[in-house]
């Protein structure tokens, strides 16, 4: 790790890759409650310092054996789990498959960790990081506690925490008779991430290193 150069991004977030997440699940339990969607959005920044949307994950998740579903989380989600046209794979496969694909990034970039980006992180990591312990996978790329809100940057940036309003507050498309769709919800919180950190460099109030824009270079 320590021979390969490091792409701006690693200097932005600390060392940091974020990676968006969005999960839709059984409930709101993550100790008992099915996770049965799972979407990631790896960051990536361009020549210019800005944010974009790189890499997508998404994987329609089998429930774990024993696993609690509520009615009222499907009504919600529209998700049928007993469905053969999900195509769902066992939560240890999305996860590992993902896990693997985020890491081969973070070696790329020469961050040193992946941080965990989405609407109201600590239900998602928390989430996340029950089903990593439970596959036993032990290479989860995540950081453990640390996450970036960005129902508290919306609500920073725009006055507005929930999802589809933020949206809106920042000028995004956002089709409610997609939401409540992992794969949905998981792009337009990338957007927004991207929308507020972009925002604020162009403001000024963040400048990259080796930004060819910068003033001096």
């Amino acid at each position: 790790m320590s021979g390969m150069p490091k792409l701006p991004i690693a200097r932005r977030f600390r060392g940091y890759l974020p990676v968006v997440v969005d999960l839709e699940t059984g409930g709101f339990n993550k100790e008992t409650d099915a996770l049965l969607e799972f979407a990631a959005v790896i960051i990536e920044m361009d020549r210019n310092g800005f944010l974009r949307l790189g890499e997508r994950f998404f994987y329609n998740v089998e429930p774990f054996e024993g696993s609690n579903i509520e009615p009222a989380s499907l009504e919600l989600t529209g998700i049928d789990p007993d469905s053969p046209l999900r195509g769902a794979v066992p939560e240890k496969q999305a996860l590992a498959d993902s896990f693997r694909g985020i890491r081969k990034r973070i070696r790329d970039t020469g961050c040193t960790r992946a941080v965990m980006v989405a609407h109201n992180a600590s239900f998602d990591l928390g989430f996340v990081n029950q089903a990593a312990e439970r596959c036993n996978l032990k290479r989860n790329p995540f950081h453990p506690f640390s996450s970036f809100d960005t129902a508290t940057l919306c609500g920073l940036a725009f006055g507005q925490t929930v999802l589809a309003r933020a949206c809106q507050a920042a000028g995004l498309d956002f089709d409610s008779a997609d939401a409540h769709s992992a794969q949905y919800d998981c792009e337009k919180t990338a957007e927004l991430f991207c929308h507020v950190v972009n925002r604020w460099k162009a403001l000024g109030g963040y400048i990259v290193e080796d930004d060819p824009h910068r003033e001096g270079n």
